[in-house]
């Protein structure tokens, strides 16, 4: 199971089709709920017309066994007095609820319209009970169905009707109503009417919610099924395109993994000819293999330089150690000495090369370099110093053996003088060192600063040294934070600047 989804592939695949999943859940909840509510709003408008059609012809004084909605073939239609009593029905009509009343066998209380007034006058009551039914009856429909396509001015009592006049708030309830043997679900809709000679009446009437129940079952049963078919094709579909997407990252490990094994760096990874986040991934890790492949080299020529470099010392010295063993007398004592130094301070250049290489950080302290400038011209011939005061930050050993590898090879280059100066410039501290020499050729300024370059191969190694001195003085110059470059002299010589931040 890890191994199932420890892809980038996998979670893909399954994030996508979880949320395409809940997106479904939720349009499906909105689009089911939605189609519920405009079903039933559509069911309770065709319930309150039944009810109105009804309303209105117990205003203009029908008989209640002439009522056109009370047939067989409409629906459940009910009507109460303002004392609760059921006075008419539809026919057929076996149970109901939902509405004021389940009853469903009518008891008229009020004469026909051919009564005298007389006669009808006894079934009403006064005005005081009527508005205290009317009160019980608002509380009633309040406490049991809900009412609407009303403002909040009309969720008040309404005022007292007119004789012939029909309330215009409707109240909506649903429920269950059997009509010959037929039970089924039904939208009620109830509104009153004050008639001329029965009183007030409350009309319900209800519609069938059996469109509203197959419809819902309808889109139901099609998002149970056509959902999870969506989701597994948008799960089918993810998982295409990501192996496809991801068929470049293959390519790539296969490649590094042989890269690996081979140790071969001069291998790339295959970049593809797209231009996403694949195909620069591929290109900088082929960028990554040519500084690795450029960093070994150079860790392979530094190393096998090194060993060439303090191979002739080495050899010197055992030579001249053979030879004193056997001819004491022989012993050359000072080429011994020179030979012991020389290989000192190669081994001293390499040592600080390799802590450079590591990535050594410079102490941070504060250094003049007019101070130090003084300080390592002095003792030496034929070098002139003029500095003002500059601070950098760093460390003094390094920055010292700059300035005395720099002093060395002007000295060894030089016809007479070195000058050294210390300015300013802006935000920078420049050190120059200048000798009245050849100069450095323009072509080969930059690769002097290579390790064991000497640019006079006549030149002897007891004079020209190993070639790493402008080589470590560049690298300290860049842990610094500076730069140290070759130029031309005023006088004709060679010029380095060592520029470096201001502390």
């Amino acid at each position: 199971m890890n191994r199932l989804f420890g892809s980038v592939r996998s979670r893909a695949t399954l994030g996508a089709t979880l949320v395409v999943a809940v997106a479904l859940f939720v349009t499906g909840a909105a689009v089911l709920q939605a189609l519920r509510s405009n079903l039933t709003a559509e069911a309770g408008t065709q319930a309150e017309g039944t009810a109105r059609a009804v309303a209105s012809e117990l205003a203009a004084r029908t008989p209640y066994d002439q009522l056109s909605g009370l047939g067989s073939k409409s629906g459940p239609v009910q009507v109460v007095d303002e004392d609760g009593n059921l006075v008419a029905a539809s026919e057929d009509l076996q149970r109901i609820s939902g509405t004021v009343t389940d009853r469903v066998e009518p008891r008229p209380s009020s004469p026909s319209p051919s009564a005298s007034p007389s006669q009808s006058a006894p079934a009403r009551e006064d005005d005081e009970d009527e508005d205290e039914d009317d009160e019980d009856e608002d509380d009633d429909e309040d406490t049991e169905t809900p009412r609407s396509q009303s403002t909040p001015e009309d969720e008040e009592s309404e005022p007292s009707l007119a004789p012939g006049e029909t309330g215009r708030q409707t109240t909506f309830s649903s429920g269950a109503a059997t009509m010959d043997d037929d039970t089924a679900d039904y939208r009620f809709a109830a509104v009153d009417v004050q008639t001329h000679d029965r009183g007030l009446l409350t009309v319900s009437a209800g519609a069938p919610l059996a469109a509203e129940h197959s419809a819902v079952r309808t889109a139901l049963t099609v998002m149970l099924i056509g959902f999870p078919l969506l989701a597994a094709l948008v799960a089918g579909m993810t998982w295409v395109v990501t192996g496809r997407a991801l068929r470049p990252v293959a390519g790539i490990r296969e490649e590094m993994a042989a890269i690996t094994a081979s140790e071969d760096l001069k291998r790339r990874v295959p970049e593809p000819g797209t231009h996403d986040e694949i195909a620069r991934l591929a290109r900088t890790t082929n960028e990554t293999l040519a500084a690795l492949e450029t960093s070994v080299e150079r860790q392979r020529r530094f190393v096998a330089d090194a060993s060439h470099e303090l191979r002739s010392p080495i050899a010197s010295l055992r030579t001249q150690l053979e030879v004193a063993a056997a001819h004491p007398e022989l012993l050359d004592l000072d080429g011994a000495v020179e030979d012991t130094v020389r290989l000192q301070h190669l081994a001293a250049d390499l040592l600080l090369l390799a802590r450079l290489d590591a990535g050594e950080r410079p102490v941070d302290a504060r250094v003049d370099l007019a101070a130090l400038a003084r300080e390592e011209a002095a003792g030496r011939t034929g070098v002139t110093v003029d500095a003002e005061s500059a601070e950098v930050a760093g460390s003094r050993g390094q920055l010292a053996r700059v300035l005395g590898n720099l002093l060395d090879n002007g000295r060894r280059h030089a016809r007479e003088t070195v000058s050294v100066s210390v300015r300013r410039e802006g935000d920078r501290a420049v050190l120059a060192v200048a000798d009245d020499g050849d100069g450095v050729a323009e072509a080969d300024r930059e690769r002097i600063f290579e390790r064991f370059v000497r640019l006079d191969a006549a030149r002897s190694r007891d004079d020209g040294g190993a070639g790493l001195g402008l080589a470590i003085a560049r690298d300290v110059a860049v842990r610094h934070g500076g730069t140290l470059t070759a130029g031309a002299a005023p006088s004709g010589g060679a010029l380095f600047e060592l520029r470096l931040p201001l502390a």
